[in-house]
């Protein structure tokens, strides 16, 4: 009579050979997940996920100066328009705002 090996690596187990694929699929997914928890780390872009209001200013004084704030639930997205003559005659003057030698700036309402 002959003995029927047996194979440590089957685990005695007629599994679905397709069940490989869904678990490359869940690594797959947590490599997704922990490379945009890296990118958003790396970025410094922490602030978005807490419950605190900010504003942020990308590239300042360029032409590709972008202003992100976030009050409440909302974020708004604000780019450099290039032409800024229309914009000055838009708009009107509100006040004046100075900065100190410590580095806070106050504004003063007209």
């Amino acid at each position: 009579m002959k003995k029927k090996r047996r194979n440590p690596f089957n685990g005695g187990e007629d599994g679905d050979p397709l069940s490989v694929i869904v678990n490359l699929f869940d690594v797959g997914m947590v490599f997704a997940v922990a490379l945009m928890v890296a990118m958003v780390i790396n970025m410094n872009m922490t602030e978005v996920f807490t419950q605190e209001d900010f504003t942020i200013v990308k590239n300042p004084g360029k032409e590709n100066m972008e202003i992100i704030t976030k009050e409440g639930k909302t974020i708004q997205k604000y780019t450099a328009s290039g032409d800024q003559s229309d914009s000055q005659q838009k708009g009107r003057r509100v006040g004046v705002a100075y900065e100190l030698d410590n580095g806070e700036v106050v504004y003063i309402p007209e």
